[in-house]
């Protein structure tokens, strides 16, 4: 009778997955950590890139395949952001589960309206996403509306685990609203603030603070900048004056220098997203320390 009971137990195992957890592949940091947030305990999280990389140029490394072949659910942007890498890691990782179109796909721009799209597609103009700007994680009201369809595809994929979802929504979105009715108030000053942006990847951050673009210094996305770009950027400071030029923290830090520099600006490193900078550790601390860095730069004479 003994053997009998082993013998069940044991082939129990083979039959059930010994974790009920939902193993996720976090394409960038801010949908690992969001991730963690929600699931807590009940998943195991990979992040495929970090804060000092830029997400558009990845390599798909033996390492992202085989954490992609194991997953049960890829979190990534979508809006053609992993375009030159993701397509790669599904097809060498065969994951059913994560196949385009699969409920373990999960895109976060489906679930946010999109700005900058384009109305014509011209490999002339540079590196354009065809469904819109996909740096939706610069504003914080769109991590809430991603926070929610999150919370609903893991319940879908976890159903075992569906009330601990939810409830890790809830308990983040309370959180949530809390703080982003303090960066409201503490973002305030920065309405109407001209800047100068590196990279076609603040348009979100924009019009949630209300900061005003008045020039970038790349002539086309994802084309380095020209000296004669550059020089034609310092002209247009001329007569329309900014107060600080940004860039995300894993761009290379010489055109926003040359542009300080000749403008008498400050230079503003911001974290982009969770990890890129010292302080930026989490969610929360990645808005705290943004604002804080464009207040400390705004404040500057």
């Amino acid at each position: 009778m003994r053997k009998f009971i082993l013998g069940a137990a044991f082939a129990a195992c083979l039959t059930s997955p010994v974790f009920a957890d939902l193993r996720v592949f976090a394409c960038e940091p801010e949908w690992g950590a969001l991730s963690q947030e929600i699931g807590g305990e009940h998943v195991d999280i990979y992040t495929a890139t970090t804060g000092g990389q830029d997400p558009h140029g990845i390599q798909a490394r033996p390492s992202l395949i085989a954490h992609a072949r194991r997953a049960d659910i890829a979190v990534c942007t979508g809006a053609a952001l992993e375009v030159g890498w993701m397509p790669m890691v599904r097809r060498q990782a065969s994951n059913r589960a994560i196949a385009e179109g699969a409920p373990g796909d999960f895109a976060a721009t489906s679930f946010v309206a999109l700005k900058e799209i384009p109305t014509i597609l011209d490999r002339s103009q540079g590196d354009l996403h065809a469904p819109g700007n996909p740096h939706i994680q610069t504003d914080p009201n769109n991590i809430r509306l991603v926070a929610q369809a999150l919370a609903q595809r893991f319940s879908e994929l976890d159903p075992a685990n569906a009330v601990a979802y939810q409830a890790g929504l809830t308990d983040f979105l309370a959180r949530w609203d809390v703080a982003l009715e303090r960066w409201t108030l503490e973002g305030a000053p920065l309405r109407g603030v001209a800047i100068v942006a590196q990279h076609q990847s603040w348009i979100y951050l924009e019009d949630w603070l209300g900061l005003e673009r008045v020039a970038l210094l790349e002539s086309q996305p994802g084309i380095p900048p020209s000296s004669g770009h550059l020089a034609e950027v310092v002209q247009t400071l001329q007569a329309h004056p900014a107060r600080m030029v940004i860039r995300a923290a894993y761009e290379d830090d010489r055109p926003a220098n040359f542009i300080a520099e000749r403008s008498g600006i400050p230079a503003v490193e911001l974290p982009f997203t969770v990890g890129g900078t010292d302080g930026a550790d989490d969610l929360f601390s990645l808005y705290d320390e943004t604002l804080r860095r464009l207040l400390a730069a705004a404040a500057q004479e």
